[in-house]
């Protein structure tokens, strides 16, 4: 008979000692899986949700106030267009779309209104409450989220755009065509220029609802303001703001004022590095405490054993052949609690995270392999000291009878 027959015949035989062995390392391994599953999941859908409530970073020239960040393109002093190129080109990460924008108060009889100059491709991209509104294009994808750049399975948060909006065409917010009474069609006279209603916009609860939207390029002619722009709106990474994002677009435009919806990015960052910490903590604390209880269960068997260990030793076994039985007696329970593990946490995570966060959790495959390799390695160490131990038990002492 192998050492290895020997050792499952003896894992078999003692079922009770397997079980318990077992519980430890499952319940261990399964808390992990079951967080890291969670927190794969919300990360996704955070970077999701964050990239969906558009811009969060606003470019305006140096003398701007940002007193209010939604309105603070509003009359704001200007920049050259150019400076959109230069961030197109500066290839720096975590820039997922460049809105610019020129926006001016202007009179449409007695009502005072915004216009606002946009290209209407990265605008629509930027606002995805427009996108629920109707206006649509090729989809876009976002650099933020974790998985990499793929569509999002909800369609509501694909990020839309459009090439092109006519020179005579406009887009105008619900509290303007409710003041003014227009409808989609209609006819909107703004400093002598005829523009036709190509949407009306959903209420979003911003000052967008009180702008008229049109081709950014008729707005520069119609204001004689030549190639100019009052603010670039800037969908960032989320993770890339956190490592340095604004200094990098700050390099590539030093005389311009950059700013960030701070409270939004760092509240999320700040979730992550909790989420994250979480992880770590409990991953330090099963190591321990796996590893003790495996040790535990061996030295255990070890005591039980002890005489029959003195037969194998006085039959010709070496000491390796006792650390052998000993640490693949544990890498069989890190392997089975590895899997068992895995099951456990997974449908924890699928079954709780609908009941108490309101995501839904799907299976992280490549979480089995990790469960596997993170329990089978907490099982040698807590096998390696029972097992040196057992080679030093001398064969002729543990004979004697008590």
């Amino acid at each position: 008979m192998s050492l290895t027959d020997l050792t499952l015949k003896e894992l078999w035989h003692r079922k009770s000692q397997l079980v318990s062995g077992l519980l430890a390392i499952t319940l261990g391994i399964g808390v992990i899986v079951g967080i890291r599953s969670f927190l794969v999941v919300s990360e996704k859908a955070v970077a999701v949700n964050l990239d969906n409530l558009g811009a969060n970073i606003l470019v305006l020239p140096q003398s701007s106030s940002i007193d209010n960040y939604y309105a603070a393109d509003i009359d704001a002093s200007t920049f050259p267009e150019d400076y959109v190129e230069r961030l197109v080109t500066s290839t720096i990460p975590g820039v997922d779309n460049i809105s610019p924008k020129l926006t001016r108060r202007v009179k449409v009889g007695s009502e005072n209104i915004v216009l606002t100059g946009i290209w209407p491709k990265s605008e629509i991209a930027s606002k995805p409450i427009w996108q629920q509104g109707g206006l649509k294009g090729e989809a876009l994808t976002a650099s933020c989220a974790p998985t990499g750049p793929k569509k999002y399975a909800d369609a509501k948060l694909q990020r839309k755009g459009i090439d092109t909006l006519a020179n005579n065409d406009c887009f105008i917010g619900s509290g303007i065509a409710s003041r003014l009474k227009l409808i989609e069609g209609s006819k909107l006279t703004i400093m002598e220029k005829e523009f036709t209603v190509a949407k009306l916009l959903p209420e979003t609860g911003t000052v967008d609802d009180d702008r008229v939207f049109a081709n950014l390029h008729t707005v520069q002619a119609l204001l004689g303001t030549g190639e100019q722009i009052s603010a670039i709106e800037i969908m960032g990474c989320c993770s890339a703001i956190s490592d340095g994002l604004l200094g990098k677009l700050r390099n590539v435009l030093p005389d311009t004022r950059i700013t960030t919806i701070g409270q939004i990015v760092s509240t999320q960052i700040e979730n992550n590095k909790l989420m994250t910490k979480i992880s770590l903590v409990f991953l330090i604390i099963i190591i321990f405490v796996g590893g003790i209880s495996i040790g535990n269960y061996i030295w255990a068997n070890v005591n039980e054993r002890r005489k029959e260990i003195g037969i194998l030793r006085m039959i010709g076994y070496h000491k390796k052949h006792i650390y052998y039985i000993l640490v693949l007696k544990g890498i069989i329970i890190g392997f089975l609690g590895g899997i068992a593990g895995y099951i456990v946490g997974t449908l924890a995570a699928i079954w709780l995270g609908p009941q108490f966060a309101g995501i839904a959790v799907s299976p992280i495959y490549t979480l089995l392999l990790v469960s596997i390799a993170l329990s089978i390695s907490i099982s040698i160490l807590g096998s390696v000291i029972p097992a040196y131990l057992a080679g030093k038990i001398e064969p002729f002492s543990n004979m004697q009878e008590d």
